[in-house]
């Protein structure tokens, strides 16, 4: 059974989230929504997770999952938000556990922050199956952008996460904490070894000027043209470019708000005795 993608790019982030569903008036996953966050001000705002709302009314869908890649650096999650309007469990990888305990430490978070990955409804392991109506999803576990990167494959479909982008863009960076060059090497050759004319759904695309924003691709796209992955590409040469390639890149610019928001799947930290909730900048810590 073909599933039902559509894909909702938000210029912002890069970000591409998705509703996926079995069927028009059937059982939908949201995968990776965005919540509208201005640094300069500090305000947020729902006008990205809304369309998906819309979409999903539009197509009398019944969300039952939040799927989460991994806890992003580059956008503050929706998921929660989601959950409280649509209903629907929030589901990441189980390595979650390990970010949370990096972060911890940099946040200074309140003492009741559990390290357990309780704030979210399911923790993933890799190869676990979950139903969505008359599809099966099957979660593929993918380290190396984080140790927490969760891919998820639908039919003839894969969901990548922060993995690979469009072939013109390349990969994802591996110096955030837990990142390694070498896993996620591995785990894209894993992902390269499904039939080649498997659809691939990227998490972010950032066009050159040449073009407008993609994110769909397949296999063999992938396995001919990717700038760092192509085959022949193998795995000393990735490391190298991709290891002399991430000196050169600045931090994102949401990484401290983001992921302050997305170890706790989404929700704000708790708010202080003023009523308001604060985010935190760490000075000298990343």
């Amino acid at each position: 059974m073909m599933p039902l993608i559509e894909g909702f790019y938000d210029p912002v982030t890069g970000t591409v989230s998705y509703v996926l569903a079995d069927r028009v008036g059937g059982l939908a996953a949201i995968i990776d929504p965005v919540m509208d966050y201005d640094p300069k001000s500090g305000r947020t705002e729902t006008a990205s997770a809304d369309r998906l709302i819309d979409y999903v009314k539009q197509q009398r869908l019944n969300v039952t999952w939040l799927l989460e890649t991994h806890a992003h650096a580059d956008h503050l999650s929706a998921a929660h938000y989601l959950r409280e309007k649509l209903g629907g469990k929030i589901a990441i990888s189980e390595k979650i556990v390990e970010v949370q305990r990096v972060f911890r430490n940099v946040f200074n978070f309140e003492p009741s922050f559990a390290l357990d990955g309780s704030q979210f409804d399911r923790l993933l392991a890799d190869g676990e199956k979950l139903a969505l109506g008359d599809l099966t999803i099957q979660t593929l576990h993918v380290p190396g952008h984080t140790p927490a990167d969760m891919a998820f494959k639908v039919a003839d479909a894969i969901f990548l996460g922060d993995t690979l982008f469009m072939p013109d863009v390349g990969t994802a960076r591996c110096d955030f904490p837990g990142g390694d060059a070498q896993q996620l090497y591995h785990s894209i050759r894993k992902l390269l070894s499904f039939p080649g004319e498997t659809r691939l759904y990227v998490c972010h695309d950032y066009p050159p000027a040449s073009r407008e924003a993609q994110w769909q691709t397949t296999v063999a796209e992938q396995r001919l043209h990717n700038i760092h992955v192509h085959d022949g590409n193998e795995l000393a040469a990735f490391v190298a470019l991709r290891q002399a390639r991430d000196k050169t890149l600045a931090a994102p610019v949401l990484l401290l708000p983001a992921i302050q928001v997305n170890v706790r799947a989404g929700e704000f930290p708790p708010a202080e005795d003023n009523g308001t909730h604060y985010l935190k900048i760490p000075l000298n810590r990343l």
